[in-house]
């Protein structure tokens, strides 16, 4: 089967800022600090428009690693259209948010961790790296993202 043919970036881009802005789950990967045990779990989310809004339960895993590293690699869409994001995580108590975030992460994600008993942290992260592909033709020029900027402007 013949690919179709390779997206140009700024077409790639704009193809990742919609998933960025229609999908809802993404799959958060972590590594435990002391042993470097990967963990992976798929969590919803809200994209701001320049950070990703994740809640998980402190106690988790993926709340203990997010908060001891900091590092956190994301993954968005099938393995033929693979967003991938690296970036830097920064961990939130609940009443750190404005309720209006708290709102608006609820409404989109379509999650609620308000109320629930485990004693939940929102994680904003901030993409560093950005490549987006979805066959071996689009290797090249993955890149969107470098060091936190775009690699074509808007």
């Amino acid at each position: 089967m013949t690919p179709p043919p390779a997206r140009p970036q700024k077409q790639r881009k704009q193809d990742t800022l919609h998933r960025l802005e229609h999908d809802v789950d993404v799959w958060v990967a972590t590594a435990d600090p002391a042993t470097g045990t990967p963990y992976l779990i798929p969590l919803s989310y809200y994209w701001d428009g320049s950070t990703v809004l994740v809640a998980t339960p402190a106690a988790s895993p993926t709340g203990r690693n997010l908060r001891a590293t900091g590092k956190v690699r994301l993954t968005l869409g099938p393995t033929r259209d693979v967003v991938l994001v690296e970036g830097t995580a920064q961990a939130f108590e609940p009443a750190e948010l404005p309720d209006g975030v708290k709102d608006t992460f609820a409404a989109r994600s379509g999650f609620e961790p308000r109320g629930l008993t485990a004693h939940y942290q929102y994680f904003r992260i901030t993409p560093q790296r950005i490549q987006a592909w979805r066959e071996g033709n689009e290797l090249q020029g993955r890149d969107l993202m470098r060091d936190g900027r775009w690699v074509l402007p808007d």
